[in-house]
């Protein structure tokens, strides 16, 4: 007799109100206890509705048409309540600063078993922020934090009710590489030493390949299939005919050898199937355009901190001395709370400096509103609904010009329109959008307000590989229309394949400002700002290929298979 299933879908289906599609479409499958299983599928495909259906969301809060049987280690859930449910199942949303209902850290993390009665509740609390790191964060208050470290905060409080089943959606779509990195550590304690089942909506296949054990494709409301994390990651031509990417090192040895039985999923297995390789002695050279550069945007000795409820002020920003030149392509980069967002916040005039100055073409921003920096310089927020104010899209695209009469305001708008791909989308309300859909709306709403410099946060985060290429090939057409270009990201195959400059920041400092190649060879650099290169770079440096190639394209350039002897003695003969 086989065992339990600790999740069981039979013939689960699931539509909206009023909805003609079904979101969810006979949805057979089961998830044993204690798997550890990653959930991948282009946006849309029904991975997040999947999820709420296992916690009682739907149907118990998102009501619609539910047809079919979901159980929980063998307890039908059409018995259940939410109530009940999330006891056993804790859910980590896409968008968790919407769970976090407490003012300070260690109150959030103990709310939950608190409220179902939990005599140890504190005891809980305390031991899920020591098993996160973060008991050093328990009396801050959660307004204080970064996106990271509330996502953290977010998960601990779903650790407290100890539960039978964590689900995850996007683990690491807020977190610096190595954060991101430490928290699938802690996952696999959860799942190895604790016995949780776990369940993760990921679009990182190297995380996967390293952590999951199983792997689940959903396409447009269906489950495709259910596989080993092997097998399945070596499903290449399907999955990228899905807009799914492999891990980077998958793609490159199927690019090299596409009829091999078994490709690798890890740099340890990389290293192994590229060992019979010769390496090339140079690489392509990077180099930066010679052209004569304009500073732009100049920051003066700036420093930025906020206040705490006792009037201490916790720096942020020290001190920070730097120049945006005309041309650039600026990456910021370090860990969770560096300080990138506040720079582009900074340069908005969103906020303002405590010491120091930010000058703009060499004239001090210091009496200029937001509103008038806005025609020269576009902001476009980390949480791109955070961007749309009208019941449509093209409204949105046009109210900058709209306010400021602009004579040609709807000439631009259905150029932008245009460019940006939005004519079906265009009479859409943007906050009912996909995400990928609003991170694009949202870049257009920028370029709309045609300014010298534009400023991103996080624009790939949460983005299916389609999506994202597509976004970067947007930031790549960026150079027609701009001066200069800046993001915050934590995205390092982005910083590899687009930035011409990357600054990296620790505790508000910058301590390196550099090339992509010349970071992602520099090891204590990387360790010291929480950095993780891109997984090629990786196989780079297990292969002692110097200096590293930044993408699959530049690898494979550089290297050549070894001729067996006899092949070598027939082409003599």
């Amino acid at each position: 007799m086989g065992a339990v299933p600790m999740i069981l879908f039979e013939n689960v289906s699931f539509r909206y109100p009023g909805a003609e599609e079904w979101v969810l479409k006979d949805v057979s499958v089961e998830i044993v206890k204690h798997e550890f299983t990653a959930i991948i599928g282009g946006n849309g495909a029904g991975k997040s509705t999947f999820c709420k259906v296992i916690n009682g969301l739907i149907p118990y809060y998102y009501v619609g048409d539910f047809e079919g049987k979901m159980s929980i280690n063998g307890e039908d859930a059409a018995a259940s309540n939410v109530a009940s449910l999330s006891s056993k199942v804790a859910y980590v949303y896409q968008d968790f600063e919407n769970q976090l209902v407490r003012p300070k850290v260690l109150d959030e993390v103990i709310f939950s078993p608190l409220n179902y009665g939990y005599k140890d509740y504190m005891e809980r609390g305390k031991k899920a922020l020591e098993l996160l790191d973060l008991t050093h964060l328990a009396d801050e208050y959660v307004w204080q934090l970064s996106g990271g470290q509330k996502h953290l905060v977010a998960l601990a409080g779903a650790l407290a009710l100890t539960p039978e089943v964590l689900i995850i959606d996007e683990p690491v779509a807020q977190l610096d590489p190595a954060h991101a990195i430490q928290l699938y550590e802690k996952l696999k304690y959860l799942h190895s030493e604790l016995g949780l089942t776990i369940l993760v909506i990921e679009h990182h296949t190297e995380f996967i390949a390293n952590y999951c054990k199983d792997v689940m494709l959903m396409e447009k409301g269906s489950v495709k299939w259910k596989k080993p994390v092997k097998e399945a990651l070596n499903s290449v031509e399907e999955l990228t005919e899905k807009h799914i990417h492999p891990p980077q090192v998958t793609m490159a040895a199927f690019h090299e050898r596409p009829l091999s039985e078994q490709l690798p999923v890890t740099i340890e297995e990389a290293g192994r199937w590229f060992e019979n390789y010769t390496i090339h002695e140079k690489g392509m050279p990077f180099t930066v355009s010679p052209e004569k550069q304009q500073s732009i945007v100049e920051f003066n000795g700036v420093h930025y901190g906020y206040k705490t409820l006792s009037r201490k002020i916790v720096p942020v920003i020290k001190d920070l001395q730097l120049q945006i030149q005309t041309g650039d392509r600026i990456a910021l980069v370090g860990s969770n709370g560096a300080g990138k967002s506040t720079i582009l916040k900074l340069i908005s005039g969103l906020i303002k400096p405590l010491q120091g100055d930010v000058f703009y073409n060499g004239d001090s921003l210091k009496k200029v509103s937001p509103e008038k920096r806005a025609e020269k310089i576009a902001h476009i927020y980390q949480n791109p609904e955070e961007m749309f104010i009208e019941d449509e899209i093209r409204k949105d695209i046009s109210f900058f010009l709209k306010v400021r009469n602009h004579p040609a305001q709807e000439e631009i708008t259905d150029q932008i329109v245009q460019q940006f791909n939005l004519e079906v989308l265009k009479h859409r309300d943007g906050r009912l959008l996909s995400g990928g859909q609003q991170r694009r709306a949202s870049l257009a709403i920028g370029l709309a307000m045609q300014p010298e410099v534009v400023l991103l946060d996080e624009p790939t985060a949460s983005l299916d590989i389609a999506t994202r290429k597509e976004m970067i090939a947007m930031l790549g057409e960026l150079d027609s229309s701009v001066k200069a270009a800046v993001i915050a990201t934590h995205d390092m195959q982005l910083v590899a394949e687009w930035a011409t400059r990357v600054v990296v920041l620790n505790r508000g400092e910058i301590i390196a400002d550099t090339t992509p190649q010349k970071l992602f060879s520099n090891q204590f650099l990387l360790k010291e700002a929480s950095l993780v290169e891109p997984q090629i770079v990786s196989l780079c440096h297990e292969l002692k290929i110097h200096p590293v190639e930044l993408t699959i394209d530049g690898f494979l350039r550089r290297i050549k298979l070894e001729e067996s002897a006899s092949e070598c003695f027939s082409k003599v003969l």
